[in-house]
């Protein structure tokens, strides 16, 4: 890693590679149908040309009932769609919606189509009787961004969106029926619920409202997230706080938050004080953040890593830094045979399992510097006597290093962290001690010494989560021929089960990769700024949401999903 990534590239994140020639010959095509009475299909694109809608009539000011119920989080949250000022709608609203990522079925009604919804002057957002307790925060928030009342447990009038909880049914999907002037949005789960009201705020702001039919959407794939390295490069609460809405409004679901590594620590610690940097986020606006995220539906992973990237500890600790034989020193790697090692970063992963809530965690464990020499027993064999120790005769370093893991997942497990991944290199093969099959892969690269294919992962049974660096790495300063994605490249080539440079893996794979993770690495804090690092993300971090949702190839050119991104916001 130099700068710990600049000759191993970034964490998990770093190899130099070389880009292979892609096959675009493996990807799905999507099919485009046009909207008939009385018939369903299914969507994966909607075509670049064609009708548009006409901008949509303007929504009135906030009442009072609106600004005082609103979301706390909402202020600045998003902008109202631009129209102008009209008392009625007076043009009806035809095909289907355009949003991001695209609805995958629609029916058209069947009895010929009436005029569509837009939002008008009277127009309120109303959470149906018995749902009060799980959708007032979707419908406040609906309501704040379309600037419209908002009510609760009355009947919806005309003119009206009303959210209601439906039967029980497949995870975070949802059904929008547009009928008679108004908007009925159901789902299986509130985040469905919330899902669907992200479909009318994207379709008000590209065409003005939606046509009358039904749209049924649900995703392909559970994990769609987006990760920050906050570690090497500060990032402030707002700025992240940014990112939270841009994902809620992509219907993205995790933000994997990386703060520990060689160069910073960002996180304020009551356990470890001495460890965090000048520049951190305070526990107060980490909680703050975890509530922005929950109120769209994303959950924080956070992930300290080791037994690697631990500098910022070793600065503080120098006692528990890994030597070789030779007495050199292993930059970022702690002494895994030392106990103080095990012990202080047991307090720090306790300290944050408390401040983070829910069942996830991201142990880190790659690039473990005694596991990146040809002869490890040979470079470091304290390590080694502790492995034979502990595991017996035939134990070796990699199993010291997966006892570790085991471990750590041991301390996040008494804490409700049951939920554990971590990265690829952190996996071994042939070793006497084993991860448990329960434990997700974050597949990042292939490039390691010893590396396995993603394909060995899905043959053992494990969950795998694509981080693909060749498509999904955002590498401040672009090291070791990383080169920063396009949204394009993305769009055009990547799908979930392109796990590893751009090789596709038998579609019997498919339901083993959990989803995917844009990713951003800091190795280079200063060549770009947050404000550049918002502007490159944001197309790219659109597509791997198309992509999630519906991995089939788009039928939507490039050119036409670039001009919708715009659209919709």
């Amino acid at each position: 890693m130099s700068n710990s990534r600049g000759t191993q590239g970034p964490g998990k994140r770093r190899a130099p590679r070389q880009r292979p020639a892609v096959s675009r010959g493996v990807l799905v095509t999507g099919a485009v149908v046009a909207l008939a009475a009385a018939t369903t299909v299914t969507v994966a694109a909607w075509p670049d040309s064609g009708d548009r809608p006409q901008a949509a009539p303007s929504v009135t000011a906030p009442t009072a009932a609106t600004r005082s119920g609103g979301d706390p989080h909402a202020d600045g949250d998003s902008k109202p769609p631009a129209v102008t000022p009209s008392a009625a709608p007076t043009r009806p609203v035809t095909g289907p919606p355009r949003t991001i990522p695209f609805v995958r079925e629609v029916s058209a009604p069947a009895r010929g189509a009436g005029t569509g919804w837009r939002p008008a002057a009277g127009t309120r957002v109303v959470v149906a009787a018995g749902s009060e307790a799980a959708l007032a925060d979707e419908g406040r928030l609906l309501a704040g961004e379309l600037k419209k009342e908002y009510a609760q447990g009355v009947p919806a009038g005309a003119g009206d969106v009303e959210l209601a909880m439906g039967p029980a049914g497949k995870p975070e999907s949802y059904t929008v029926t547009v009928r008679d002037g108004r908007v009925r949005i159901t789902g299986g789960d509130e985040a469905g619920v919330f899902y669907g009201t992200r479909t009318l705020k994207q379709a008000v702001r590209s065409g003005g409202g939606l046509a009358d039919g039904v749209l049924r959407d649900a995703p392909a794939k559970p994990r769609r997230g987006f990760a920050l390295d906050t570690a090497r490069k500060h990032f402030d609460a707002a700025w992240i706080e940014d990112r939270i809405r841009e994902m809620g409004d992509l219907k993205l679901n995790e933000f994997g938050l990386h703060f520990s590594d060689d160069q910073g620590f960002r996180i304020a610690s009551a356990s470890h004080p001495e460890v965090v940097s000048k520049d951190h986020l305070t526990q107060a606006e980490v909680r703050r953040i975890v509530a922005l995220a929950a109120s769209r539906h994303i959950r924080v992973v956070p992930e300290i890593d080791s037994p690697g990237h631990l500098g910022s500890v070793i600065a503080a600790h120098p006692g528990l830094q890994l030597r070789s034989v030779s007495g050199r020193a292993s930059r970022g790697a702690v002494d895994i045979a030392n106990p103080k090692s095990a012990r202080i970063v047991d307090e720090l992963l306790t300290e944050y399992a408390k401040l983070f809530p829910g069942s996830y965690w991201h142990l880190g464990g790659d690039e473990y510097r005694a596991l990146t020499v040809s002869d490890p027993e040979a470079t470091y064999p304290r390590l080694a006597a502790e492995a034979k120790r502990k595991y017996g005769p035939r134990a070796r370093v990699q199993d010291l290093a997966t006892g570790w893991l085991n471990d750590r997942a041991r301390t996040v497990a008494a804490h409700g962290k049951t939920d554990v991944r971590a990265w690829n290199d952190g996996y071994f093969r042939g070793g006497v001690v084993d991860a448990p099959k329960t434990r997700e892969v974050a597949y990042w690269t292939g490039k390691e010494i010893g590396a396995r294919t993603p394909e060995e992962y899905l043959r053992e049974g494990r969950k795998v989560l694509n981080v693909n660096d060749e498509y999904l790495y955002y590498v401040l300063g672009e090291p070791n021929t990383f080169q920063y994605p396009t949204g394009r490249r993305i769009y055009d080539e990547w799908t979930p089960r392109v796990l590893r440079h751009s090789e596709t893996v038998p579609a019997r794979y498919d339901a083993q990769i959990t989803g995917g993770q844009l990713a951003v690495w800091c190795d280079y804090h200063d060549a770009q700024s947050r404000a550049q690092v918002a502007a490159g993300v944001r197309l790219p971090l659109r597509a791997v949401a198309q992509k999630l949702w519906d991995p089939r190839k788009p039928a939507m050119k490039w050119e036409g999903f670039r001009k919708l991104a715009d659209d919709v916001e």
